[in-house]
């Protein structure tokens, strides 16, 4: 607690510190108080024109801090951090501008895990304890003598790890979930991929010819899903609507039906408003994660989207859609499956983001939420799955 207090009181002095993160030491000084960036900048001898971080020892203060954030990217922030990631954000209203160099609608955003400086209120200006262009400083004895000898406060933290946080690019994310990795470093592509997503995002320009190059059968599975459908639905909901090519099919399928579409892109969504007649269809942005639209539903459908679920998040979902079933409703799934002969597998995955699982694993999951389901298609690694609430269920 008393060197949280030392740092505050140092900042609020107009002072500069050398502190401990949870990756290498840095400097620290009060972001709203020109003189005391400007001697950081001198320090490191580095230009005012670049860019720094501005860092919160705590999540909700550093969300308090940012009250424009969309709820998109305010949900991942909860599951980034604290942690070894710099996140640059979109910086509307141009918060912490001595932060954000050239760019004052960029902003960097630190939350480190640091026990002893868990207790500091205020915003601090951040950068490594290091001459520009110098290593980055694991030790104290690291940081050069001429930083170390000209601040007003020196925090000892013993040995670091030594790796510079990985900065993500967010700027993009609220708008489209798009991402991308500017420096590698304390945390791995593959957990950031836990939480965002791959580091694409599906342009409605390309889509759909992306998606029959690569899956050749693109247009054969969408019309064995709606084969699937039955023809009697008078209420839909469609999980991940993409561009609409489902949507289409449905509901020429169902003329008598409306239907509810979600997807996590608002890009996407609106080419699907350009593809559907508004007076049957309503969209929405939504995530299969989160909760689902209200029910009373005749048909869920769900075409390549559900294989973006982990095991446990599939057998959830399935669950929730059980819910939302009208007496002698259907669910219907066309999706890319594990193969049972490996052979088989043709569609290109990425780590992380598509998690593809056998037909026998969703069978056993729908079961468990109360269907009785069959797959009523299947060629190589694409299959249909069609469940209906089991009435003894």
């Amino acid at each position: 607690m008393r060197v949280a207090t030392d740092l505050e009181r140092c900042l609020a002095a107009g002072g500069v510190a050398v502190f401990p993160s949870d990756t290498v030491y840095g400097l620290a000084a009060d972001p709203l108080n020109r003189a005391a960036v400007e001697r950081l900048y001198a320090l490191k001898e580095r230009p005012l024109s670049k860019p720094s971080a501005v860092m919160f020892f705590n999540t909700d203060a550093a969300l308090n801090a940012l009250p424009e954030l969309g709820e998109r990217t305010r949900k991942v922030m909860t599951r980034l951090l604290p942690g070894g990631v710099t996140l640059l954000l979109a910086n509307p209203d141009r918060r912490f501008p001595l932060a954000c160099g050239q760019d004052p609608e960029s902003l960097g955003l630190r939350v480190p895990v640091v026990e002893g400086l868990a207790a500091v209120t205020v915003p601090v200006l951040q950068s490594s304890a290091n001459l520009a262009g110098g290593a980055d400083p694991r030790r104290l004895e690291d940081v050069p003598d001429a930083i170390r000898s000209a601040v007003d406060l020196v925090i000892d933290g013993g040995e670091l790890p030594g790796t510079s946080s990985t900065v993500a690019d967010l700027r993009s994310f609220e708008e489209d979930s798009s991402w991308s990795v500017i420096r590698h470093g304390a945390v791995a592509e593959e957990e950031l991929r836990e939480v965002l997503g791959a580091q694409f995002h599906f342009r409605p320009g390309t889509y759909l010819s992306m998606m029959r190059s690569e899956v050749p059968d693109y247009d054969l599975i969408q019309d064995q899903l709606a084969a699937a459908s039955g023809n009697s639905a008078r209420r839909i909901l469609e999980l991940g609507i993409g561009t609409g090519e489902t949507a289409v099919r449905l509901l020429e399928r169902h003329p008598e039906a409306t239907l509810v579409g979600i997807d996590e892109s608002p890009v996407m969504l609106e080419a699907a408003r350009r593809a559907l007649s508004p007076d049957r269809a309503e969209l929405r942005v939504g995530r299969l994660e989160d909760p689902l639209p209200e029910g009373p539903f005749d048909l869920v459908a769900s075409a390549l989207c559900v294989h973006h679920l982990d095991g446990p998040g599939k057998a959830d979902l399935f669950h929730r859609v059980g819910a939302l079933l009208s007496p002698g409703g259907r669910f219907v799934i066309a999706d890319v499956v594990v193969p049972a002969d490996p052979s088989e597998t043709s569609t290109p995955l990425t780590p992380g983001f598509d998690r593809p699982s056998s037909v026998v694993e969703q069978l056993e999951w729908l079961a468990g939420a109360g269907f009785t389901a069959s797959a009523t298609w299947q060629s190589g690694d694409l299959a249909v799955i069609v469940a209906e609430p089991d009435p003894a269920s």
